[in-house]
């Protein structure tokens, strides 16, 4: 199911890409350019086009597609809980990190000079 879902998914993203850039922008007329347009900035725009209610389908389907898949794949839990108790491989002190040796910590006032020998 999740790898149809991705199929549609990924096929909805290139029909919504060639939709948009199909459409042509708002100011895209002549007059436009010399202030002549007959559009006001929120008024009426009469019907929608074809192109732009194509846009609206694939948007909807893509905004289903993605919530969807990210629904199913949070289902499936972390892999921690998958792995039964029985089948995880103890570790041993030889597998882990090896530590370097510790330094003794800085005495205080020597962090800025260097600890000299006493004299004889």
């Amino acid at each position: 199911m999740t790898i149809l879902l991705t199929i549609i998914h990924v096929l909805v993203c290139f029909f919504l890409i060639a939709v948009v850039l199909l459409q042509s922008g708002k100011g895209a007329e002549m007059g436009a350019a010399f202030g002549g347009s007959s559009q006001t900035l929120f008024g009426s725009r009469g019907a929608a086009s074809f192109l732009s209610k194509m846009t609206t389908v694939a948007a909807v389907i893509f905004m289903l597609t993605s919530l969807t898949l990210a629904v199913l794949t949070s289902r499936g839990g972390s892999v921690v809980t998958k792995t039964p108790a029985s089948q995880q491989q103890p570790i041993s002190p030889t597998d882990g990190p090896v530590e370097a040796p510790r330094q003794p910590a800085p005495q205080q006032g020597s962090a800025q000079e260097p600890q000299q020998n006493p004299p004889k």
